[in-house]
């Protein structure tokens, strides 16, 4: 596979909690030259007082903060990717906030990957894992936000059935055409 589709370009991940974003983000940073693994959840957690999370109910101030979280990953995206880096992104981004991201970032080409494993399979995953994903939030409730109310764009995987190896192959094979 060659890495030049990926030069200087952006590329968001997302799906619901478990569905191997970041392990998936990291892997594929190690396979691309001049890359940088941009974790979103990392602006939420910068906030020390004040910080409101999402929840199925979400508060303005909630949905405000989402939308600065994702400014900033944007602004990141942008930055890395004009210094020379090829960025991979990784977040939560659902539902109408997944075109807006996309339209936030101004780097291009930008390439938008969907890990979408069934809900049985994150339900596994998740008590695999060592920290705690689901709490307000369960699996089917936010699996249906996933697939009932997230645009369909870029490259949408069911990675139920791949080890995080297969899904950077699948991602470094299909993106450039079908992640766009």
């Amino acid at each position: 596979m060659a890495a030049e589709p990926f030069a200087q370009a952006a590329i968001v991940i997302t799906g619901i909690q478990a569905a191997g974003k970041s392990t998936v983000a990291q892997l594929l940073a190690e396979r691309l030259p001049n890359s940088v693994h941009l974790r979103g959840d990392l602006f939420r957690r910068m906030i020390i007082n004040g910080r409101v999370d999402m929840a199925p109910d979400a508060t303005d101030e909630a949905q405000r903060q989402l939308r600065l979280r994702h400014r900033l990953t944007a602004q990141s995206c942008d930055q890395y990717t004009a210094a020379g880096f090829t960025v991979i992104t990784q977040d939560v981004v659902l539902g109408e906030h997944l075109p807006e991201l996309a339209a936030t970032i101004r780097t291009r080409p930008l390439y938008l990957v969907v890990l979408a494993p069934s809900p049985e399979e994150i339900g596994a995953r998740e008590a695999a894992r060592g920290k705690v994903a689901y709490d307000e939030w369960s699996v089917r409730a936010l699996d249906a936000v996933l697939r009932d109310e997230t645009p369909r764009l870029g490259l949408w995987l069911d990675t139920s059935e791949q080890a995080p190896e297969e899904t950077v192959e699948d991602i470094l094979t299909r993106a450039p055409e079908a992640a766009l």
